[in-house]
């Protein structure tokens, strides 16, 4: 994980990779969880069986739960000592370039893209690459917005 002693540091890592998360995988129970809490019950994501001779070979986890695990992997690669509160407040851009088999293993990446001013303290632009292991392009790209206050 990569440490920043304050605002000011982070700000002077724009432009930069800021490191990558451990891998987890991703489970057919993760999978369902998800289907539950969302109510997105598709074949494709939740019976194995069906899911099988679709076109993926097996079920694949919900783009959405992908995006999901970006608010998990974003404090496991970097951290920024001194703040009183960091709001996520959006995205400005998210693409699924591929799936994520159920039983892979994902990371994220991150590079700080730009951090400004704003009424309330620092708001970051921050793009983070969801990767699947053993394969050549990502899963998620997401740039997201996250608000720091220190």
């Amino acid at each position: 994980m990569r440490r920043f002693a304050d605002l000011d540091e982070f700000a002077a890592a724009r432009g930069e990779h800021l490191g990558y998360s451990p891998w987890r995988e991703v489970t057919q129970r993760r999978v369902d969880t998800f289907a539950d809490a969302t109510d997105d019950h598709q074949w494709i994501h939740v019976d194995p069986e069906r899911a099988a001779a679709g076109p993926f070979g097996g079920t694949i986890a919900h783009g959405y739960l992908t995006l999901s695990l970006v608010s998990a992997f974003m404090p496991e690669i970097f951290h920024i000592d001194g703040l009183t509160m960091g709001v996520n407040v959006g995205l400005n851009r998210v693409r699924f370039p591929s799936p994520v088999r159920t039983g892979a293993r994902v990371r994220g990446g991150a590079e700080l893209l730009d951090l400004k001013n704003s009424p309330a303290g620092k708001l970051s632009t921050v793009r983070v690459t969801v990767e699947v292991e053993g394969e050549r392009r990502p899963a998620c790209v997401a740039d997201t917005l996250s608000l720091y206050v220190a």
